[in-house]
């Protein structure tokens, strides 16, 4: 037997999301809900890497989540306002920020803003805790990947359609 039939190739395929960063004009079914008034959009999850990238839009103000990420994130606004009280910095539309793992904040729409949309690079898990720290959910590529599943078939797309967006 020649060494290339023992060959495997480990490339992972290319994925493009067509309109991927269209905010109005795509069919509501494809925004995942996450809580009250917060829906995500995914765009790839990588279960070999352990990373997710989504789109996040809030439509209601105040706090959305306390959480610490296991891995860094990276950011950008592409509508509205945003801020962790923890910090002195404010994401608004056009901004990136990049947050190092570890840190515990709390994610805060402020009252003027009737939506929030930021695109997140997420590595590792977000861990959601209380206002004293203690652990009250976790989230990674594996439960948004079942959550969209489940919606995507709730809502008529198949829980098939999600397949478009591992890697």
């Amino acid at each position: 037997m020649s060494d290339t039939a023992h060959e495997v190739n480990y490339q992972v395929d290319d994925l493009v999301v067509p309109g991927g960063l269209d905010l109005d004009g795509t069919d509501e079914r494809l925004w995942v809900p996450q809580a009250d008034g917060v829906v995500f959009r995914p765009l790839i999850f990588s279960v070999s890497q352990g990373y997710f990238v989504n789109i996040l839009r809030v439509r209601r103000t105040g706090t959305v989540s306390r959480h610490r990420h296991t891995g860094p994130v990276h950011a950008f606004t592409l509508r509205g306002r945003w801020h962790y009280p923890e910090h002195d910095w404010w994401a608004e539309e056009g901004t990136y920020s990049f947050e190092p793992p570890g840190d515990v904040h709390t994610l805060v729409v402020p009252e003027d803003v009737t939506e929030m949309a930021a695109l997140f690079h997420a590595t590792g898990s977000y861990l959601y805790v209380d206002e004293k720290g203690g652990p009250t959910g976790v989230e990674d590529v594996f439960t948004k990947l079942e959550k969209a599943r489940n919606h995507y078939e709730r809502v008529g797309l198949g829980a098939s359609y999600v397949e478009q967006f591992i890697r």
